[in-house]
């Protein structure tokens, strides 16, 4: 082997090391890359709002909410095919609004997740769904049914809801 030869084979060791460097940074992700929301993540977090509330446990529920939480509730006007909203609450409203609801009653809520729909930066996401609540008060047990959305964020690597939005349907 000469010295050119030699050269050659010498050279290409650090340029082989550095291409091999550069293919691993374009296919690592960083280290400080920002935490992503998952579909699975966000139908978790909507089956431990669930779990709270049928606890009865209003402090672990209302947690889950950003502090500038908005909950709205509504319903489709037929006529025009519009909604019309009939209450629009903050956190606390809310909370004092549950409780005493719940002083008199015992409300139950099953719900499902038909949509997820993660933002592009990975930081939010849409939930969609339904809900079905049995609600049993002076001996009586009636039932509400709801059409559901609410938007999810990361709030310092923990997720939480930006609110609810409840549309009253008909049971089917």
């Amino acid at each position: 082997m000469d010295g050119r030869q030699r050269g050659a084979g010498a050279g290409a060791g650090p340029l082989k090391a550095l291409a091999l460097l550069l293919a691993a940074a374009l296919i690592a992700p960083p280290a400080h890359a920002a935490p992503r929301l998952t579909k699975a993540q966000a139908r978790a977090f909507a089956q431990k709002q669930e779990a709270a509330w049928n606890a009865r446990d209003l402090d672990g529920y209302f947690a889950l909410f950003t502090k500038d939480a908005v909950f709205v509730d509504q319903t489709r006007d037929i006529k025009n095919g519009g909604m019309i909203p009939y209450g629009r609450s903050s956190v606390a409203q809310a909370r004092a609004q549950a409780a005493k609801f719940l002083a008199g009653a015992t409300s139950t809520e099953r719900g499902v997740v038909d949509k997820v729909e993660i933002a592009a930066d990975g930081r939010s996401a849409r939930l969609t769904g339904r809900e079905v609540t049995t609600i049993q008060s002076q001996g009586r047990t009636r039932r509400a049914c709801a059409d559901t959305e609410q938007t999810l964020v990361l709030v310092g690597g923990e997720i939480r809801s930006k609110g609810q939005t409840d549309t009253i349907t008909r049971c089917r």
